[in-house]
Order: C-alpha cells, then sequence, then structure tokens
C-alpha cells in the first residue's frame, strides 16, 4: 500500500502520542521488560514539541492514518519527548556537532517494510542540506539492527535511569553523512 510523508503539526499530537505506545508497546518485546517499555512510555517516549516548531519532524501515512514517525534535530537533545527533555535545547553548529535522528516510531503492522529506512533517508537528507556532516541518535534497543543497516556504528550504552526505579537501555550511534558529498 503506497504512503506519504509530511512534515507533522501540531495537529498530529493525539495520533502521534497513540502511535508511539502502540509502537513501542508492540516492537520492545524481547528487547526491554513490559515494565520497563511502560516506564519510557511514561517518562521518556513522547512528541518532542521543538521538533514540530523547527519543522523537522515528520509523519508517513497511509490513507490519512499515521503509520509511522520520525525526525531530525539541529538541537542539542539527542533523545525523549516534552516530558524528558531539558527546557534549554541550545543549536547545534553544524560545522562541528552532528545533527540528531529523533523520535522513531513505526505501527507493528507497518514494520519492516522499509518505512523506517525511507524516513531515516528524507531525515539525512535534510540534515546534510542544513550543513550537517554528521548524524548522532539514541536508539532503542530494537532499532539498533535498522540503524546500523544504514551505516550507524554503536559508540557506548546509555543506562537511563526513571523516577519509577526502572532503568531504560538506549545505545548511543553515530554516522558520518559523506555518502552525500
Amino acid at each position: 500500500m503506497p504512503v506519504t510523508t509530511r512534515v507533522a503539526t501540531f495537529e498530529d499530537v493525539p495520533a502521534l502520542q497513540q502511535l508511539i505506545a502502540v509502537s513501542a508497546r508492540g516492537l520492545s518485546a524481547g528487547y526491554y521488560t513490559p515494565a520497563a517499555t511502560e516506564s519510557a512510555i511514561k517518562y521518556v517516549f513522547g512528541v518532542d514539541s521543538r521538533l514540530i516548531e523547527d519543522g523537522t519532524y515528520y509523519v508517513v501515512e497511509s490513507k490519512d492514518t499515521i503509520v509511522a514517525c520520525g525526525g531530525w534535530s539541529r538541537r542539542n537533545t539527542l533523545f525523549g519527548g516534552d516530558q524528558h527533555k531539558d527546557i534549554i535545547d541550545p543549536l547545534l553548529n553544524p560545522a562541528t556537532d552532528a545533527a540528531r535522528i529523533r523520535a522513531f516510531f513505526v505501527h507493528p503492522d507497518w514494520a519492516r517494510q522499509g518505512i523506517g529506512k525511507m524516513l531515516i533517508s528524507v531525515c539525512e537528507k535534510a540534515a546534510h542540506r542544513y550543513g550537517f556532516t554528521k548524524m548522532e541518535i539514541g536508539a532503542t534497543l530494537p532499532g539498533v539492527p535498522l540503524y546500523q543497516a544504514m551505516g550507524y556504528h554503536k559508540v557506548k550504552k546509555i543506562r537511563v535511569p526513571l523516577p519509577d526505579g526502572q532503568v531504560f537501555v538506549v545505545m548511543n550511534m553515530k554516522k558520518d553523512l559523506n555518502l552525500f558529498e
């Protein structure tokens, strides 16, 4: 079934919040405990309003239904929705810093059909047009194979202690965008 990509709007936020929870629950099995997944949905995962304001967050739709979302950022935050990030989120310098791949979620019924790869390519090209030559991500464990297939390499595990005592693990990954030069 064909899909289209467009820039996300604030009107999309309720549908995005639902998609994020469904994606996390459906794709995290085997990587995280159910308790860690629920804690991450509450304390980490969510829409980052700044990405929508910056015009760097995208939705993928099929027949007017959002089936995936994700974006890139020219700001310092590596991962997490509004509830997880610092209020101050300074701009990165494209000459020295890596742009961020942020908040990728695919509905489980649409997973492993090339949508994530397509959306990563959209983000990388947009970041490169903005002047960035490097990308960085705080990847969830189920996303690591996708990012590795897209040329990202593991840098380090990040253990994120959450308010309810759970610890959520993300993998810091990086990529040079020399493929566009």
